[in-house]
């Protein structure tokens, strides 16, 4: 569930659910990008124009990644999203110089029907 809460939020940047998940899913998105953004100063250039040790140090970074995320991931619109390149080439390079706290937790209310807490996740500018 939250592979795919991962990659829903990585794609659209912002993701309705209930706040316990929410706080859950920051945890684990807020480490994916920070894995993306600690690839140095080669974080979204493509491969083929990086030192042998960029090179190595990239691959490494995404295969990790690629382990828990789906590479693809359907928009909605009937459109494949590839998940790793929108990590490593808008996500990396945008928080390059941010320590950490890439996302933010909002408190929208109660889910009708059973009353859940619920929460906004998304991305920081």
């Amino acid at each position: 569930m939250f592979r795919n809460m991962s990659a829903s939020l990585i794609v659209h940047e912002k993701v309705e659910t209930t706040h316990a998940k929410a706080m859950e899913l920051k945890r684990i998105v807020e480490r994916l990008v920070t894995k993306a953004a600690k690839a140095g100063e080669s974080v979204g250039q493509p491969l083929d124009k990086l030192s042998k040790e960029d090179r190595a140090k990239q691959i490494h970074l995404r295969r990790v990644v690629g382990k828990f995320l789906p590479r693809f991931y359907d928009d909605g619109e009937g459109q494949d999203i590839d998940v790793l390149h929108k990590l490593f080439f808008e996500l990396g390079p945008r928080f390059k110089e941010r320590p950490g706290g890439y996302t933010r937790v909002t408190k929208i209310g109660p889910r009708r029907g059973d009353n859940a807490p619920m929460s906004v996740i998304e991305f920081l500018e």
